[in-house]
């Protein structure tokens, strides 16, 4: 093979490798259990004075009302839940003109590889649609909280701290762009090493019961 053709090659093979690393990821994805809890979400009866927590598993895995003490707590996380799946459904809580929204949301974007940048702009776009369709709904967004690499069950959600640090350095100034409130988990959950505390969690990803209690101390300074 003379030098010309094997220029070529390198450079098709090259190529070909920078797009397979640009598009690695979907918008289209949606968890298995999508459909069944958007529809159940959709049948619930609303009121403006709701208290909605929107998100993924991570929301999904507890009962707010019995954890906050609170009959106007409604959840609406599904488990595996993107951005995109978010913006779907959205239109389901902005037509109850809840009093409160609190969104946590993106880090199974970026175990799915979705870049930095579209995760931040969906997040923006969650905001403005409430802003837009629900004017009286205060709008609470919350940032990612870490992860632990020492488990194994999430290894796509692991070893992704750098995107995590990325997203809440960016929701940080969303919020205070679109004049929203922001509050930051990340740094209540931490170890002496920058991760996730195992005492807060027993797969690395979701927080236990413990985790829980510490999400809601931080939160009752927001629900008053």
């Amino acid at each position: 093979m003379n030098k010309t053709l094997v220029c070529i090659f390198l450079c098709c093979c090259s190529t070909s490798h920078v797009f397979s690393q640009q598009k690695q990821w979907d918008s289209t994805y949606r968890p298995g259990n999508y459909a069944l809890m958007e529809g159940l979400f959709r049948s619930y009866p609303n009121s403006e004075k709701d208290i909605v927590f929107l998100g993924n598993s991570i929301t999904d895995h507890v009962d707010w009302e019995e954890l906050l003490g609170m009959p106007n707590a409604r959840n609406r996380g599904i488990s595996g839940d993107i951005t995109f799946g978010v913006l779907e459904r959205l239109d389901e809580v902005i037509e109850g003109h809840p009093a409160k929204v609190f969104i946590l949301i993106g880090i199974n974007d970026i175990s799915r590889n979705i870049p930095d940048s579209v995760i931040l702009n969906n997040d923006r776009k969650i905001i403005q649609r409430i802003k837009a369709g629900s004017p009286s709904t205060k709008v609470y967004f919350q940032t990612l909280m870490p992860v632990n690499n020492t488990f194994t069950q999430f290894k796509n959600h692991y070893n992704k701290d750098e995107h995590i640090q990325a997203v809440n350095e960016g929701l940080k100034k969303i919020a205070a762009g679109e004049k929203i409130t922001l509050i930051d988990l990340h740094p209540h959950f931490l170890d002496s090493e920058g991760r996730l505390d195992k005492t807060y969690t027993t797969d690395g990803l979701h927080p236990n019961a413990k985790g829980y209690e510490v999400w809601k101390k931080i939160l009752l300074p927001y629900l008053k």
